[in-house]
């Protein structure tokens, strides 16, 4: 029982905001596919799979963020107790767990067509490649976006096997949705991350968070505006697409860079976020 324990804490699968995070994008993209493709079907199928590769990818990147991270981990009041970082279990193990998951992630891959296997191969390479970043370029909060996001080109790819403007729009608006939260999820951590010389937006915009989040919440919506032009109206997509809205800019209201538990609090506000532009978008499909 001991050791379920510490693999569900290092795969964070108690903490389901992660893996959410990480599947709500697909979600969008199966949705705004299934609006030029109504078949309905695949999209329920393919829905159910995304989900599950959300949660093992994502369980993977935690162990992987983990051992690159052990001794920096060792050094955060709020990652200090982390299994790798506390020691109650091997790198060994670790890697091994990550293979499992990874295994398991390419046995649902390989249930798509040969153009989205492609894509979901390169975004391993992104995936891994994320935990060296915030070593190198204050920026790692925008190479996160890149990467959490890239389920969105997937989705559209597994239902209209082609690329379009429409999804890259998507695509980028959920960057810098990406970017604008995971600063707030950063500014938990600035004090632990500036004395061991760790690098991100919410440092670089500590002295006015609220200032850089808005701005990324701005261009989210400026990019969802220009998407979805042709549906906004009287209508109940754009009544969810406000309350889509208004749950971003909460964010920065609720958030206090001098309280922590308020940025952890905005954070966890995106999972609502992701499920009510999903139904936004599906909205549009009945």
């Amino acid at each position: 029982m001991n050791h379920i324990n510490i693999f569900i804490q290092l795969t964070r699968l108690n903490k389901p905001i992660g893996y959410m995070l990480l599947f709500w994008p697909c979600s969008w993209g199966l949705a705004l596919a299934f609006l030029l493709n109504r078949d309905e079907i695949n999209f329920k199928y393919f829905l159910v799979l995304f989900f599950l590769g959300s949660v093992l990818m994502r369980s993977a990147g935690c162990i992987i963020n983990d051992i690159v991270d052990k001794d920096i981990d060792k050094k955060v009041r709020r990652t200090k107790d982390r299994p790798l970082a506390a020691d109650k279990i091997s790198i060994f193990q670790s890697l091994i767990y990550s293979g499992i998951l990874c295994s398991l992630a390419f046995l649902i891959l390989i249930q798509f067509n040969m153009f989205t296997i492609i894509l979901g191969l390169f975004s391993m390479l992104l995936a891994f490649s994320y935990p060296f970043m915030k070593r190198i370029t204050y920026w790692p909060q925008l190479f996160l976006g890149l990467t959490f996001n890239w389920g969105i080109v997937m989705a559209w790819t597994s239902m209209i096997n082609g690329v379009s403007l429409e999804v890259f729009l998507l695509y980028f608006a959920a960057i810098f949705w990406t970017l604008g939260y995971d600063t707030i999820y950063g500014l938990q951590d600035i004090v632990d991350d500036e004395i061991i010389g760790m690098k991100s937006t919410s440092i670089k915009f500590k002295k006015n968070p609220k200032l850089f989040v808005s701005c990324c919440y701005i261009i989210t919506l400026i990019l969802l505006c220009v998407l979805f032009k042709e549906f906004l109206g009287s209508n109940f997509f754009s009544l969810l697409f406000f309350v889509f809205l208004s749950s971003l800019f909460y964010q920065i209201y609720v958030f206090n860079l001098k309280i922590p538990s308020t940025c952890l609090r905005a954070f966890k506000i995106n999972n609502f976020s992701g499920i009510l532009l999903f139904l936004s978008i599906i909205s549009l499909a009945y």
